[in-house]
């Protein structure tokens, strides 16, 4: 099946043959025209792909759900970038499941957030990406909300229907966003002033909190570069002056920056760094990075006063963030 323009569907199957049927054919398909053809599925999946298949699976490029689908900005990153490094002529298609079991309802959110910027991310392009949904195990509102995510349902082998709860990305993402809203931490010891010129004062008091609540040093270098980042974001458009509170669980170590606002009507992004940022544009790389070396990032943009929160998971082991 050939289709033109960027195609986003759900797959929402109940059994291991309905899996395979949403999916052998889809894959022999994007072999047959030539496209580069990637699956991210659990080990499981991969192996009843990898049998259907049967000498057709060397042409197919294979990753680990687990490995891939950490969280939600740094996935699209890296789908990103394989689709740069595939070149532009060249059509991607990819079998892409993601991992929705031992989330937080804040981790939850932000996948539903993630499938749903996948339509913006990738519009304009030709590539086309199938989401498989096991209908036996994930929650109700989970598939609910893959028909809001998703432009189209895949019916079964070369089959599809539009999904007619489709929502638009824009409003779906401030949606979550307002569900996500973070009211500002109060006043602690380990409070950051910051202005202009102190920049090296706030990445020096970061790296020593970081090192005292037990950070490796890549993710102490992760939390002040993705902090150092948001501090200038503050500086530039925040009224040039802010705090940066710091706080400390048993999970995450939670950096947040927090700004007296610049009383302008500056036009807030619809999409602050979730989306990856033309190579040569002036504006919008600040937010990528953060939201890059953070694992969550919670954020209220105001004119009158903005407060960014970056969450970093004491066990989790960073990749680099991709080239963009």
């Amino acid at each position: 099946m050939t289709r033109t323009g960027f195609v986003h569907q759900a797959l929402c199957y109940g059994s291991d043959r309905e899996f395979l049927t949403g999916t052998a054919d889809f894959v022999r398909d994007g072999l047959d025209a030539g496209d580069a053809v990637l699956a991210v599925l659990s080990g499981h999946h991969i192996a009843l792909l990898t049998e259907a298949l049967g000498s057709r699976a060397g042409g197919v490029e294979f990753a680990d759900s687990r490995d891939w689908y950490d969280y939600p900005s740094r996935t699209l990153g890296r789908y990103h970038a394989y689709c740069l490094r595939q070149g532009e002529a060249r059509r991607v298609r990819v079998v892409g499941e993601p991992v929705w079991r031992g989330r937080t309802d804040f981790e939850t959110q932000e996948w539903m957030r993630y499938e749903s910027l996948v339509n913006v991310a990738f519009a304009g392009t030709a590539h086309w990406i199938l989401c498989p949904y096991d209908t036996r195990s994930l929650a109700a509102t989970v598939l609910s909300t893959a028909r809001r995510t998703h432009p189209e349902l895949a019916l079964g082998a070369r089959a599809s229907a539009p999904s007619g709860d489709y929502a638009d990305p824009a409003a779906f993402s401030a949606e979550v966003t307002a569900q996500r809203r973070p009211d500002p931490l109060p006043a602690g010891p380990d409070d950051i002033r910051f202005c202009r010129g102190r920049s090296a004062a706030v990445r020096h008091a970061l790296a020593a909190y970081a090192r005292r609540h037990g950070m490796s040093e890549q993710r102490t270098y992760d939390l002040v570069a993705a902090a150092h980042e948001a501090v200038v974001d503050a500086v530039r458009y925040g009224g040039g002056q802010g705090v940066v509170r710091l706080r400390s669980d048993p999970d995450h170590v939670v950096c947040e920056i927090r700004d007296g606002g610049a009383h302008t009507s500056l036009p807030r992004p619809t999409f602050p760094g979730h989306i990856p940022p033309e190579p040569r544009a002036a504006n919008g790389h600040g937010m990528w990075l953060v939201r890059q070396l953070s694992d969550l990032v919670a954020e209220h943009l105001d004119p009158t006063g903005s407060v960014v929160r970056l969450y970093f998971r004491r066990s989790c082991v960073v990749s680099p963030p991709p080239a963009v």
